[in-house]
């Protein structure tokens, strides 16, 4: 890979320029809090260097794409709109004399999906990369095949500050790295003495408060979420701030005009404390901020496949993320950042953020590949590829959808999915809703799960209804007993609503009644169709997974509900969001998925094979009869499989069946070739030979009972078994005294003769077995049965060890007979000989 010099910012743009006309890939690098990105597009287009071309720049954020659309025609001198103008969700501005176009992550891949061929765009350029979206992650994906394929004169440019230039530019082919020192200030560091105990926002409203006794200027405070960016303003203006203090409030869900106030400059004399989440931490600025006070946490999507669910979660920062934000306070002049955590957990924070494609959902990703004419990701580039697991389990869904056809491909209905800027789930039943007449009542839903819940409870969850949302939603009316309105959530859904509502061309209060709300979140979310089963409030998932809601709610007592949201951990989650939903609409609407099979299980517990003919959407279970017409072999099967499941152990072992298994072990290890393997996990592997022609097949009970194990293991032995295997390792021994001991096979290797020392006189070798082959290990025994010595040499144990063994054993058995010469003695089961 060829890398630039480190350059100076003033001499990035003529290094830059002649990259790009050299060839058609670059990376760009410049220092955190640089603030170096938006003049870069008006000097490549003052160059001339894309002709009559315009610029797409892509801004991850809708705040930071027009804060950076606004700065770049200030500097023209102009309006936005204008030369330099905005695409973002629900807000365009841009007109014919529009050359530079900053646009958000899912517009830049609409706009490769309508042209992949980008007629009329000579560059594009992906700024503040190193936050690794999905999207970003696709859209240049998406932009370096249409590059390759159809564009070769478009230029890319990829530009971040905490960027892994190394992994880009690889992707890019080896394209060359300009990197940038910049003009960012001194910026003090000052880390905690010790951990904090408790919630976060009581420490960092402190801490703001000693950074704006001792600092002047404004200061920039991050917070990883609105909950938390209120709890900590309620506690700053509990404070008593001087009166020349504001107190600003800066994350996505705000109101544009309140966003624009947290980043506008303060008046003259004023100072302002603007309390944010990540959105600040690049793209942005925020002018007059000199301080930073970084709580160091962050919220991130985390997809589950085990639910199907993406949740925020709360977790730290990466050191690129606290390099980012440390970098805000040495914009304008020497700042000071203070961090909520201590210098030794600094080191133990990971470098940079994983990439979203890896922990995200990927459905959406899976539907825009398909629309893009891409089955597999490996067609493609990335500098991740999608996990397999998770791609495989969206596409599935995709297939639920009616998005994809049996054999993979993208159906008209999933071409219009693609259409909709909408996660595949709402695209789906948007589109769906039109049949049903209700398309009002989906965009009302579609806004609703677009946004955190619009109710919450004084004490506990709310109820999980959601037809108690959608009254609220079109009027101002009064919640359910017990509980509150979040005002700006109901703000941002009815303007959501507005939106799907005019996409879907609905008139006034037209759209269908409330009564289509569980048909609509049934086909949003058709893999959570969920059935009672058991205690009330307690439900199977048509996926399998188990849910509950409080048995005291109405809808626990329904039959099938569909849940929209869930949640929690261990084996059972918890329903936040459903509806009940009629069986007749279950099967009238999803009758295409509704498998009609035959069920034979075999039941462990009651020894029985149970068999019936079942009507199932998944876990649900519709119908069952019993069924009494099911083949032998389907019996065996289903016997045979819970075998495996259950393991061995439940099969009829007696003792004289496991001293037969010993037996063909220890026989086994004398001669593999000729004796089978019974060991766990060989007549685990094997059931279907040695177990399956002794299991009748019929449903009667006592199914494992009536099998003679041991018939059945001497079966894989062969015909002669019975004859050899008596032979070659026999159950008894007969000894000198005329005893019959049983010989313990436990060990194969090694097995043993547990036998009184007396009834071994005159014997002057070891016994053998195996054909002569295998000495028995002798336990030699005392007279109360208690061993006294081990060996596989008589001979030698005669000879010597036998002679310290009886003088102990004269010394604790005088009645018995203990002769110097064992070899000419008279064996015996009694006390002395019968002539002794």
């Amino acid at each position: 890979m060829r890398t630039a010099e480190l350059l100076p910012i003033d001499g990035v743009l003529p290094a830059l320029l002649t990259r790009l006309r050299a060839g058609t890939r670059v990376v760009l690098q410049a220092p955190p809090g640089a603030g170096k990105t938006t003049r870069v597009p008006l000097a490549v287009l003052a160059a001339g260097l894309v002709g009559s071309g315009r610029i797409v720049m892509l801004e991850p954020r809708r705040l930071a794409a027009r804060a950076a659309a606004g700065y770049m025609a200030r500097l023209l001198g102009e309006g936005v709109g204008e030369t330099v103008g905005y695409r973002i969700r629900l807000d365009s501005r841009v007109g014919p004399d529009t050359r530079i176009e900053i646009v958000t992550e899912g517009v830049l891949t609409r706009m490769l999906q309508d042209d992949p061929s980008l007629e009329g765009i000579g560059m594009v350029i992906f700024d503040e990369f190193h936050e690794r979206s999905i999207h970003a992650d696709t859209a240049l994906a998406f932009a370096l095949q249409a590059q390759s394929l159809l564009r070769p004169d478009l230029r890319l440019l990829v530009m971040s500050a905490t960027l892994d230039t190394a992994a880009v530019a690889a992707v890019l082919e080896g394209a060359p790295v300009v990197r940038s020192e910049g003009y960012a200030f001194d910026v003090e560091t000052i880390h905690l003495d010790r951990r904090i105990d408790g919630r976060i926002e009581s420490a960092v409203a402190a801490r703001t408060l000693l950074a704006h006794e001792r600092h002047d200027g404004d200061i920039l405070v991050f917070l990883p979420g609105a909950a938390e960016i209120r709890r900590t303003a309620e506690l700053l203006e509990a404070a008593a701030l001087p009166a020349h203090t504001d107190v600003r409030r800066l994350f996505g869900d705000l109101p544009q005009d309140e966003q624009d106030r947290a980043i506008a400059p303060s008046p003259p004399g004023g100072r302002k404390i603007v309390l944010a989440t990540s959105i600040a931490e690049t793209s942005l600025t925020i002018e007059g901020v000199r301080v930073v006070v970084d709580s160091g946490l962050m919220r991130v999507p985390r997809f589950s496949p085990r639910t199907g669910m993406t949740r925020l979660e709360t977790v730290r920062v990466s050191r690129a993320a606290a390099d980012q934000r440390r970098g805000r306070a040495g914009r304008l002049g020497p700042g000071v950042c203070y961090r909520m955590w201590t210098e030794a957990d600094h080191g133990a924070l990971l470098e940079h953020r994983p990439p979203e494609i890896l922990e995200a959902d990927l459905a959406p990703l899976a539907l825009q590949l398909a629309a893009w004419g891409v089955e597999r990701p490996q067609e493609l580039r990335w500098i991740d590829e999608p996990p397999a697991a998770a791609y495989a389990q969206a596409r599935e869904l995709l297939r639920e959808l009616d998005a994809l056809d049996r054999s993979g491909g993208l159906t008209d209905h999933g071409r219009d999915m693609s259409r909709l800027a909408a996660h595949p789930r709402i695209a789906h039943m948007l589109l769906r809703s039109r049949a049903l007449g209700c398309a009002g009542v989906a965009a009302d839903i579609a806004a609703l799960l677009a946004e955190r819940d619009i109710l919450r409870a004084h004490d506990g969850a709310a109820d999980p209804d959601i037809r108690l949302r959608l009254p609220l939603l079109r009027q101002d009316a009064p919640p359910p007993h017990g509980h509150v309105i979040d005002r700006a959530a109901l703000y941002r859904a009815r303007r959501e609503a507005r939106h799907w509502r005019q996409r879907l061309h609905v008139r006034g209060t037209d759209g269908g009644t409330d009564e289509c709300a569980a048909m609509l979140l049934a086909f949003a979310y058709p893999d959570r169709i969920a059935q009672q089963r058991g205690a009330r409030g307690r439900f199977v998932l048509r996926s399998g997974i188990a849910a509950e809601l409080d048995a005291a709610n109405p809808l626990a007592g329904h039959e099938l509900i569909v849940v929209a949201e869930l949640g929690g951990s261990g084996r059972t989650t918890r329903v936040f969001l459903a509806s009940a939903i009629d069986r007749d609409r279950v099967e009238r609407y999803f009758e295409s998925q509704i498998d009609a099979v035959t069920d034979v299980e075999y039941d462990i517990d009651a020894d029985a094979v149970r068999a019936a003919h079942v009507r199932r959407l998944g876990a649900i279970v519709l119908d069952e009869q019993p069924a009494r017409d099911v083949a032998p072999a389907t019996i065996r099967h289903a016997v045979l499989d819970g075998v495996r499941r259950a393991g061995l152990d439940v099969l009829p072992w007696t003792d004289a069946v496991r001293d037969l298994r010993a037996r063909l072990s220890f026989l086994h290890v004398l001669d593999p070739a000729t004796w089978p393997d019974v060991s766990d996990a060989a007549l685990t592997a094997t059931l279907d030979v040695w177990l399956a022609p002794w299991i009748d097949g019929s449903t009667r009970t006592r199914v494992l009972r009536r099998i003679d194990i041991g018939r059945a293991l001497l079966g894989v032995a062969g015909s002669s078994a019975r004859t050899e295997l008596d032979r070659l390792a026999p159950t008894h021994l007969e000894v000198p005294s005329g005893s019959r001991v049983a010989i313990d096979y436990s060990d194969p290797t090694a097995p043993v003769l547990p036998v009184r020392l007396q009834e071994m006189f005159g014997a002057a070798d070891t016994p053998r077995i195996g054909g002569g082959l295998v000495p028995l290990t002798l336990h030699l025994l005392s007279p109360a049965r208690r061993p006294v010595q081990v060996t596989r040499d008589l001979a030698s144990f005669w000879r010597t060890t036998y002679f310290d063994v009886r003088k102990d054993l004269r010394g604790r058995y005088p009645k018995h007979h203990w002769p110097d010469d064992p070899l000419q003695a008279e064996p015996t089961r009694r006390t002395r000989p019968r002539n002794g």
